[in-house]
């Protein structure tokens, strides 16, 4: 999987400076619970400590599930393309907890736009994220947390070099292919 390098991009993008809260970000269209609400919903209540408050920002872009509600982070309706690439730079941090989830374009799209990422080890997020941030599991979110603030700087340099764009993929896709009528008999 790949997103268009034309939108998102790190043009724009201002990475943090360590002088205010780190803002983190997540999107999802879909509003299904295991596109990660668990540990959103655990992101938001360790906001209401004063502590947490002070280091640390969330906003989620998307669709909710029924009845859900954040108290001490921001909801934005979804979007798409360029408002969306727009949005997703005015924060530091990618977060994905999306669960089982076999690839997903949202954590490729942060991290194109230049957003270091914290993700979930489920599915295929891993294979997609590995070396461009820091994995977490259920048990030590918190932890894995703090270690992106501590070490955002070099986090950050590392996603640079993300490649995982949608020119690559249909490269990749194209030699596939074409190996394939190749080896055809």
């Amino acid at each position: 999987a790949g997103a268009d390098r034309s939108i998102f991009n790190p043009e724009n993008f201002q990475s943090w400076d360590s002088l205010g809260p780190l803002k983190i970000v997540t999107h999802h269209w879909g509003a299904n619970w295991n596109k990660g609400f668990e540990i959103y919903q655990q992101l938001d209540k360790m906001l209401e400590n004063p502590e947490w408050k002070a280091k640390f920002e969330f906003q989620y872009i998307g669709n909710l599930p029924p009845k859900f509600k954040f108290n001490n982070s921001t909801h934005t309706k979804p979007l798409s393309g360029i408002a969306m690439a727009q949005e997703i730079k005015k924060n530091h941090l990618y977060l994905t907890a999306s669960l089982n989830e076999p690839s997903g374009n949202h954590h490729i799209e942060a991290a194109q736009c230049g957003l270091p990422l914290l993700y979930i080890n489920s599915g295929g997020i891993p294979e997609y994220c590995e070396g461009y941030g820091i994995e977490f599991n259920n048990l030590n979110f918190q932890e894995k947390l703090l270690e992106a603030f501590n070490s955002y700087e070099a986090i950050r340099d590392k996603v640079l070099l993300y490649k995982r764009d949608s020119d690559l993929m249909s490269k990749k896709y194209e030699e596939l292919f074409l190996e394939l009528l190749d080896n055809k008999k």
